[in-house]
């Protein structure tokens, strides 16, 4: 049985992973999803980068699972990358949906033009306000799902965006897949596509947006089947 930590993209809670659970839990999978420090339900809780990869840390190990395969949605491949190498043998793969990944020194906000999310935060003391419906366009969402993605956003804790990742060796170290939503895109970053040359990397293409978990959780879920599988 594998057992598949997800863990969703910025503003986003446990919540946004309810249908590719409900699935993965249908073909005999176990899915915990996971809300970080600081959003939705534990929206009170102050957090940073390292808060972050400690809760997915902890969430492993509270569980006591193995053949784990850590799952994380955009901003969230940065903690689940990290927390991949300090789970140590539990790790069975590591899956990136339409993600970041960590390089060490680097954060979330490094190496893309990124002052307007800084100038975000700090007209919003130290947050970065969930998504609007404009943010959300042109990715196969229903008017439904955009507006569930809205207004169950939570505002992000700026310091997980700007502390940087903490690295003993690279990403490309672990077994991992690089889930690329080609209506976000149609390649991979160039720093992605250097890992996806290694030998541990393998490249799953999905023909939609950037929020795969509401606009094709059932497609999803079965990539991340086929993932667990890949030796």
């Amino acid at each position: 049985m594998t057992h598949f930590v997800l863990v969703a993209g910025a503003w986003l809670g446990a919540w946004a992973w309810d249908e590719v659970a409900a699935e993965l839990r249908a073909a005999g999978d176990e899915a915990h999803p996971l809300t970080l420090s600081g959003l939705a339900e534990k929206r009170d809780l102050p957090a940073g980068q390292r808060t972050h990869v400690q809760d997915v840390v902890d969430e492993v190990e509270r569980l006591d699972l193995r053949e784990v395969v850590l799952v994380g949605h955009s901003y969230s491949g940065l903690p689940v990358g990290q927390a991949a190498e300090r789970i140590g043998d539990r790790l069975r793969r590591v899956v990136y949906v339409d993600a970041s990944v960590p390089f060490d020194g680097e954060s979330f906000l490094s190496g893309w033009p990124s002052d307007h999310v800084r100038a975000s935060m700090a007209e919003h003391h130290g947050f970065w306000p969930p998504l609007d419906a404009d943010g959300a366009d042109g990715q196969e969402l229903t008017d439904e799902q955009i507006a569930r993605i809205c207004s169950g956003g939570t505002p992000h804790p700026g310091a997980t965006l700007t502390e940087p990742a903490e690295l003993k060796g690279s990403a490309g170290d672990l077994p991992s897949t690089y889930v690329k939503c080609l209506l976000d895109g149609d390649v991979p970053p160039p720093a992605v596509a250097e890992l996806l040359t290694g030998e541990n990397w393998e490249l799953v293409e999905m023909n939609t947006g950037h929020w795969p978990m509401f606009s094709r959780p059932r497609e999803l879920a079965a990539v991340l089947r086929a993932s667990a599988s890949v030796r």
